[in-house]
């Protein structure tokens, strides 16, 4: 029989709970819920990706062994999802026992969360529209100057011994892998793909390491935080320096977008 240390003294009751109780915790609550559903924490851990000591964390309501609060509501939200049982109550209970546990305020993080939800930026719009006006021109930059080095390369092609064959260039990939050979240091962003879609990621000092539809595997090396964009979230396996990203709380209608930090 699995016990939380910070549950209450049980009084003898097996009835499950069908809703969160006056004075019961949201991962006490969540706990009980799997129980009942008779799954297994190691269950749990390979259906939602998370790890598990994260997800022990959260069923003791241990807050000072979890990441920021911003990154707790995303995952009582995913966790209460799979459970099938309402997350509004969970996250107000969270709210109402995070200072006291913390001394911290529960949407202190926002400011400085490593992920931010697509939507949720901070900022006004026009900062928003600014940030995004940036990086436009930044991927049309890109882009020009590498049609200014195809073009160069043509030319040098035509002055070349006519039965000297070039390889043609490959038009079939569009990502675009900006001085990552080269990178010794930074954070290692690395991106598997099930089907085919495409991505945006630009790092900390503005630099696009990866922008169009890509199918194969991209190892990446930058500064953090990332922003990131995914068209199609379902098609892509994240980790950020070995350690698995999930994906399913920040995805809205099949796309992510949003900044990933160490």
């Amino acid at each position: 029989m699995e016990v939380n240390p910070n549950s209450p003294q049980s009084n003898g009751s097996s009835v499950v709970p069908t809703a969160l109780g006056n004075v019961q915790r949201p991962g006490e609550y969540l706990r009980q819920i799997r129980i009942a559903q008779k799954r297994e924490l190691t269950e749990v851990v390979k259906d939602l990706n998370i790890p598990v000591k994260t997800l022990t964390a959260l069923e003791q309501d241990d807050y000072k062994a979890l990441p920021e609060a911003t990154f707790i509501k995303g995952y009582y939200r995913t966790y209460a999802k799979y459970l099938k049982v309402d997350a509004s109550s969970i996250i107000q209970r969270f709210d109402e026992i995070y200072q006291n546990d913390t001394g911290l305020l529960p949407n202190h993080a926002l400011n400085n969360s490593p992920i931010k939800i697509m939507g949720k930026l901070p900022g006004s719009n026009s900062d928003r529209n600014k940030k995004w006006l940036k990086r436009i021109l930044i991927a049309l930059a890109v882009l020009i100057a590498l049609v200014v080095a195809g073009m160069a390369l043509q030319n040098w092609s035509s002055n070349q011994d006519d039965s000297q064959e070039v390889a043609p260039a490959e038009s079939d990939v569009q990502v675009l892998n900006l001085d990552n050979s080269a990178a010794v240091s930074g954070d290692q962003l690395e991106l598997a793909f099930s089907h085919p879609t495409s991505v945006h990621i630009v790092d900390a000092t503005g630099k696009v390491l990866a922008t169009g539809r890509q199918s194969s595997s991209l190892k990446l090396n930058g500064e953090t935080p990332f922003q990131i964009r995914l068209d199609d979230a379902s098609a892509v396996t994240l980790t950020l320096n070995n350690e698995n990203i999930a994906l399913s709380s920040y995805t809205v209608n099949g796309k992510a977008d949003f900044r990933l930090s160490r």
